[in-house]
């Protein structure tokens, strides 16, 4: 989980010029290392719907029970998600929400580019004879 000193919130760090600790910067970059791994991106999105156990994710992404457990306790460490016990079988939710917002405002962009692109590929079809 991230913890900023009292003088740094998320939203200063990106609004200042100012050199930030070490330390802080290790835990953003931490933090943005859970969303590089297509698996764990995978995971999160089947948990957008609400809380699932690791046995419905194990089925919904064909890999094995210690590949989904590695991933959702990388995710419990982070602060993206909770973890809740019921008998033998464990259950996983999102805790932190703002993490829809950051993947939805990557895919937006990444859209945008990809739109952009075609519309450089239409251009160029369209003026040359090959």
């Amino acid at each position: 989980m991230l913890i900023f000193p009292d003088h740094f919130s998320p939203v200063s760090l990106m609004k200042s010029s100012q050199p930030v600790p070490q330390e802080v910067v290790q835990q953003v970059a931490e933090y943005f290392s859970i969303l590089s791994e297509p698996m764990r991106l995978r995971i999160l999105n089947l948990l957008r719907d609400g809380e699932k156990c690791v046995q419905e994710l194990v089925e919904a992404t064909q890999t094995s029970q210690a590949n989904v457990s590695k991933h959702l306790k990388l995710m419990l460490q982070a602060g993206i998600l909770t973890r809740r016990s019921e008998g033998t079988s464990a259950y996983y939710k999102v805790q932190d929400e703002l993490i829809f917002e950051l993947c939805n405002m990557v895919c937006d962009r990444l859209a945008s580019r990809i739109e952009q692109q075609a519309l450089h590929f239409r251009a160029f079809s369209l003026t040359t004879k090959l």
